[in-house]
């Protein structure tokens, strides 16, 4: 019942002995993991083992009093106040890090823990950044519910009862003994596959023995503090050392409403979401891991955590994002989109000059990193190489946008042979070089991530004139929802994005079979100036990607006439077929 690799010891603190373990070197910045309820340490393993290892920090990490192998306080009763585990934490710090700050990271009620240690004066000075974890500060929430009973309007009242639904647990935690007698009994033993099926985690080396007897233990820490600071909230919850929130956006325990009001009490604050349930130590280590590290790491050195800006910058600042097609028009807007959200982003394209361009002003816009890749996604070979490239240099990506395309039109009995290769190369086989090497290489990472796929409102509206590109963009919308069935269950999420008539430079590159080269350039040029008059630009194709990606949605038509036609694509299919029939004018 440990982490693999740690050492051990024994910390006196009171009437208890305090379980700790310790990985990497005690010379670098100490970082303190604290668990919650019903676990133990050991829920942190994953994530120690990344701090320790790759973010090399100094890593402690022990049981809270009566877990693990902890001691428990005796009485139970009055054992588990948030002022005994404030001692708790100052004689681990003193032991582990004597003299020098250390940062925080709590999840749960280690977190519930944490906005304690992070609020009272006595602690002033020994924490330099705290990370919570699905935990609010009890004075925090004490005076969130006070404030919408003082003015219960529908939607605060809705707040309310919102997390009230989700605190069923607490008011069960506050019966005597039958908590106790169930964790010993029948929920202790099926504790583990609730927790697979729930929360599609793996139970490996996790949770530990000792589960029924903590979570027997724990539930002082409801009935020593929940009621009495709900009830009379700290008005000085303020808190003394930066920090960062981590909320996960399917938590079953805790609505995000509930942290509507922390900037009040924290002046120094970082949002992060992520789409995950509540226990992200385990199901997302690497990427609590990399935050933790960014912010401990901005913090030491006295300087803002980078946070990117705009409505997203909380779900995608930190994460990496790779574009292809990102030398201009859709691709430049999104990888620009993201790069502002404060994400790290990879610009692809056979356009060298062009992706270093988009990496430059991606840095301007906001990404910590940027950087660009020259390659032909219709190059399996060459889609390999970047793949274990990037693996190599920047990590598993979390977003992939599939974006590279050329455009196509004319008759089918005048498209050659190699017409149709060079359409299906990039615009189909390019998605699924992409899928199929950054997909599986999320999908060995077990962290989740998205993949996007451009498509085209060509998907689903036939014309007698775009057969070639028409099916090429059909067969990536079908080949988006075949993966978003296949993946779902790995936390990948997959979307179609169907771009309508945008303003881009694809006119300027289309080919247009049985045509010479100079009607070939007429036909670009009117194409052009008719995508001109159109005038829809590609950065609202790109504020589309980044909606899709952060509401997880399957097919996203973005310009009005592809919303129509994707409603009669399904209501009147008659006639788009009939439609579909008038020769274009070009």
């Amino acid at each position: 019942m440990t982490v693999a690799g740690a050492r051990e010891r024994r910390v006196r603190s009171g009437e208890v002995d305090l379980c700790v373990a310790e990985l990497g070197d005690p010379d670098r910045p100490t970082v303190i993991l604290v668990h919650g309820y019903p676990d133990s340490k050991e829920v942190w393993s994953e994530v120690a083992v990344h701090l320790a290892e790759r973010h090399r920090f100094h890593v402690v990490l022990y049981d809270v009093r009566g877990h693990g192998g902890s001691t428990a306080p005796r009485p139970l009763r009055g054992g588990f106040t948030l002022d005994r585990l404030t001692d708790d934490f100052l004689a681990v710090a003193d032991a582990v890090s004597p003299g020098r700050p250390v940062h925080l990271v709590g999840h749960d009620w280690g977190s519930v823990q944490g906005w304690e240690f992070v609020t009272v004066r006595r602690v002033a000075g020994r924490i330099a950044s705290f990370t919570s974890i699905s935990g609010p500060s009890l004075d925090h929430f004490g005076h969130w519910m006070k404030g919408r009973l003082r003015r219960p309007t529908p939607h605060r009242a809705g707040q309310l009862l919102g997390q009230g639904a989700k605190s069923w647990y607490v008011y069960l935690l506050h019966t005597p003994v039958l908590p106790e007698l169930a964790w010993r009994g029948s929920l202790g033993r099926h504790w583990p596959a609730v927790l697979r099926r729930t929360e599609k985690m793996s139970t490996e080396g996790y949770p530990t023995a000792s589960l029924p007897r903590d979570a027997a233990h724990g539930a002082w820490l409801y009935r020593d503090n929940v009621r009495p600071r709900l009830r009379r909230p700290r008005p000085d919850g303020y808190a003394h050392a930066p920090v960062q929130l981590v909320t996960p956006l399917e938590d079953a325990f805790l609505s995000e409403r509930l942290y509507d009001d922390l900037e009040q009490w924290v002046p120094r604050l970082v949002r992060r979401t992520v789409r995950a349930g509540h226990w992200v130590p385990r199901t997302r280590p690497g990427l609590l891991a990399s935050w933790i590290a960014e912010f401990a790491t901005a913090a030491g050195a006295g300087r803002p955590a980078p946070t990117g800006r705009g409505p997203y910058a909380a779900r995608f600042a930190g994460r990496l994002v790779l574009v292809t097609g990102a030398a201009a028009g859709i691709g430049r807007a999104t990888a620009l989109a993201f790069a502002e959200a404060g994400a790290r982003v990879i610009a692809v394209d056979r356009n060298g000059e062009g992706a270093a361009r988009t990496a430059e002003l991606a840095r301007r816009a906001g990404a910590p990193e940027a950087r660009a890749e020259v390659v032909d996604v219709g190059d399996g070979r060459a889609m390999e190489k970047l793949a274990e490239r990037v693996a190599a240099t920047d990590g598993v990506v979390d977003v992939l946008v599939n974006n590279a395309g050329i455009g196509f039109a004319g008759a089918f009995l005048d498209t050659t042979a190699e017409d149709w290769r060079r359409v299906l190369d990039v615009n189909l086989w390019g998605v699924l070089h992409g899928c199929r090497l950054f997909g599986r290489q999320m999908a060995e990472r077990g962290e989740g991530g998205h993949l996007v796929n451009v498509a085209s409102a060509a998907a689903y509206l036939p014309s007698r004139a775009l057969s070639a590109y028409g099916t090429s963009k059909a067969a990536v919308l079908m080949l988006s929802e075949c993966l978003r069935a296949e993946l779902a269950g790995r936390g990948i999420g997959v979307s179609a994005v169907c771009p309508g008539f945008v303003h881009t430079d694809i006119t300027s590159t289309a080919r247009f079979a049985g045509t010479d080269a100079r009607e070939e350039q007429r036909r670009r040029d009117r194409a052009r100036r008719l995508y001109g008059l159109r005038g829809y630009p590609p950065e609202k194709v790109a504020a589309a990607v980044l909606r899709a990606v952060a509401e997880d949605r399957a097919l996203v038509p973005v310009t009005p006439e592809a919303r129509l036609g994707r409603l009669l694509s399904r209501v009147a299919p008659g006639v788009l077929r009939a439609l579909a029939r008038v020769e274009p004018r070009l």
